[in-house]
This record gives C-alpha cells, structure tokens and sequence, in this order.
C-alpha cells in the first residue's frame, strides 16, 4: 500500500489543496511542518495522531519540522468559545522548552521557534509587508473567524492566521518547505500560507496543505479527556498505569479507529482484532492491543509492564504487592474522600458516603462485600488506621468486584 492510499485508509486525511500531492506524499523528499503552541507543558493524546502522522511521512522519506510557537503562543489561535488567557512570557518559555524536550525524544523531529523569525519584526514592516497581502474580506471568511464575528474577537486573535501564514511562508524562504500539516480546525491557516507564499513567489509555486480529522469519542466530543481530567504525554502528569486504563476503556464503536491512527499496526492485524470486537467484545482484545501500542511507544516495555502490574493487582485485590511508586499511580486515577483518623470501618465507609447508614455498611462488611486494601474485612468494629495506609496516607476500599473508593485520614 502506498503512503497516500494507507493514510487514506487510516482515515488521516480530511483534506488537501491539490491532487498532485498524492504523488508528492507516495514519492518522498518533502520538507513539511506541523506546529502547536506551547500553551501547556505537556502535548495531550488528543496532539498524538497529528504527531504520529508527521512520523508516519519521515518515515517514508519526507523531512519533518516541528514548529512549537513561542510568537504564535502569545497570541493565541481563535478558539469557538471565545478569547484565550493571555500567558506570561516566562510560563510561556517554560512550556516551549518543555515541549521541545518531548517532541525530540518521542519523535525526534527537527524543531524550530516562530518567535526566532518573528520577535525583530516591526509592527510598520509587519503591516507593510505582510498585513498588505490580506484581504479583510478573505479573512472573515474563514471558518475560525467567522465563528466568533458574532460574539466577538479580538484584532490580536484575528491577525492569528496572518501570523501562521507568515511561518509557513518563512519556512518556504529559509528551509525549503513546501507541505504544511495540521488538524482539520487549521484548514483556513493552512490555506492562508498558501496564498501568502503565491503573492510573495508566484501563482506557479508548487506548496501543498493537508489536514486530518480529529480524533472523536462515539458521542462526537473530542477525544482525549477521562473522569479526573487530560491524559498527558508526560508520564508525570498521567502515568502510563492511568494511560493504560483510559485505552482500555475505550469504546467499541471506536477502538479500531484509534487503532488506525494511534498505532503503527498493519491492516491485516487491524482486521483481525476489528473481528475479534465483532465476535468476541468482552474479551476487549483490541482494547488491549491499542493500550500496549501507545503505552509502549511513549514510555517503553517496562512502564507498560509495570501498568499490567498494578491493572491485576487491583483486579485481584492483592494491592500490597505493589510497590509504593506502583500504588501511587494506582490510586491517582480515584477520587479521594477524606475522613478522621483511627475509626471503624462502618464509621469510614458512612463518613465517606460510600455507604448510605451505618446499618448499610455493616450488612456489606458482614456479608464479605468489603476489602481494604486488599485484605478482606467482616468485623464491622475494624479500626482503619492512616498508619496501615499505601503510601503512608491513602487506603482502597473496594466494594464488590468493581467498585473502588479511595480515602484519606486526617
């Protein structure tokens, strides 16, 4: 399969500017860019597949730039709900250079700054020689900008695309780039770099765009979030344990679409496990594949070991096998419920709200229904002590086969 038809087929391309860049792509030998403002510290699992198919193109021979934007981030890229915080420069030099480290050691793609080309540009020559070009009535055509005329946008948001445009065409002069990438929501900068690039060079210039679709849960919202918030490509944001489980969870309407995007996989091993969600779902065997395939890829063999690890400590309730590392990501995925030092497990389980009544938590307790911390209790008098707890401060309580709560003692 050629590099434009597996895309394709992979579901990677939403749109492109012309018809010869399928050619282009199956050939090799682009220079192309993808970027993404550092406003945070980390990229997000939502960032992966645009990154994955940058790498997806290095590998068939195309020359990948990585554009994190130190001048694009001040400014912010148009958002459908309104005007973005302003960062300060210093978190905003932080997250760049943060991001730059992750990207290099995941991905190790060539990376560059817009504020290196950006920050010695005069307001006067950014109008004259850049602003010139725009035609305001373009610009409020585009899809980002037209969605906010309504409640309102800013001048500084609304020269974003301006600013993009002017990467692109930078990128072009300076290092030969004649392929921008990005997610289906940058169509109209992408488009907008483009014209630049023509009115600066020639209608004749042979400068490409593709977008990919973004990555949706069943219910059409963005792919990305869990219960306790963003999963994180640092594992020290979201350990590969709470990676793991938030993959495993996903759902079966979807699995073999993120297994499309989100790994490297061959299609004859996608069609077997898209099978396997046909006639075995419960098994979740392509739940499974996803989950070792992206822990894997980001943190390596031994994280992702060490998350099968805590997922059958937990599932078997043998918690104290963990190490205190191990129960710690176990336990960060819970929320946490805080109740007084030294007091019976009835007394924990209704200070809690696990439990409705104390006769509630007593008939659970009596009836095996209760382990803590993995041992299973049915003296309703058992004192919960912070001096037993994992870590020193967090006890499982875990009902059933599958409810799990987590408290902590004061």
């Amino acid at each position: 399969m050629k590099l434009f038809d597996e895309l394709k087929w992979r579901g990677l391309i939403d749109n492109v500017t012309s018809l010869e860049l399928e050619e282009k792509l199956n050939n090799g030998g682009l220079t192309f860019y993808i970027g993404t403002d550092p406003t945070g510290d980390s990229l997000h699992i939502g960032h992966y597949s645009s990154l994955l198919c940058a790498k997806r193109l290095k590998e068939h021979g195309h020359h990948p730039l990585m554009l994190v934007g130190g001048a694009t981030g001040f400014i912010g890229d148009p958002k459908a709900t309104g005007e973005r915080s302003m960062l300060t420069k210093e978190v905003l030099e932080h997250n760049y250079h943060c991001l730059s480290k992750q990207i290099e050691e995941l991905f190790g793609f060539e990376m560059v700054n817009n504020l290196d080309w950006t920050k010695d540009i005069t307001i006067i020559d950014f109008l004259r020689d850049i602003g010139k070009l725009f035609n305001v009535s373009y610009m409020m055509n585009k899809e980002t900008v037209k969605r906010r005329l309504e409640s309102g946008i800013s001048y500084t948001e609304f020269s974003y695309m301006i600013l993009q445009a002017h990467d692109f065409l930078h990128l072009y002069e300076e290092k030969g780039c004649t392929l921008q990438i990005g997610g289906q929501d940058q169509w109209g900068n992408i488009t907008s770099g483009l014209e630049l690039i023509r009115k600066k060079h020639g209608a004749d210039v042979e400068c490409y765009g593709l977008t990919m679709p973004l990555i949706t849960k069943a219910d059409g919202t963005k792919f990305g979030k869990s219960e306790t918030g963003t999963v994180w490509l640092d594992k020290n944001k979201t350990s590969a344990y709470e990676m793991y489980q938030f993959l495993l969870n996903s759902e079966d309407e979807k699995v073999i679409d993120y297994l499309k995007k989100l790994t490297f996989l061959k299609k004859e091993e996608i069609d077997t496990l898209e099978e396997c969600v046909k006639t075995a779902p419960h098994l979740r065997e392509a739940q499974k594949a996803l989950a070792k395939e992206v822990v894997t890829f980001l943190h390596g063999e031994n994280e992702y070991n060490k998350a099968i690890k805590i997922s059958e400590a937990l599932f078997k309730g043998d918690v104290k096998t963990l190490s205190s590392e191990e129960a710690s990501d176990a336990l960060k995925g819970f929320e946490k419920r805080e109740v007084a030092d030294h007091i019976t497990l009835t007394e924990a389980l209704v200070s809690s709200g696990i439990a409705s009544s104390k006769r509630e938590a007593r008939e659970w307790i009596k009836g095996n229904s209760i382990q803590v911390n993995g041992e299973k209790i049915t003296d309703v008098d058992f004192v919960v002590s912070s001096e037993h707890a994992l870590c020193h401060k967090d006890t499982l309580i875990k009902r059933g086969k599958r409810n799990y709560f987590v408290i902590t003692q004061k």
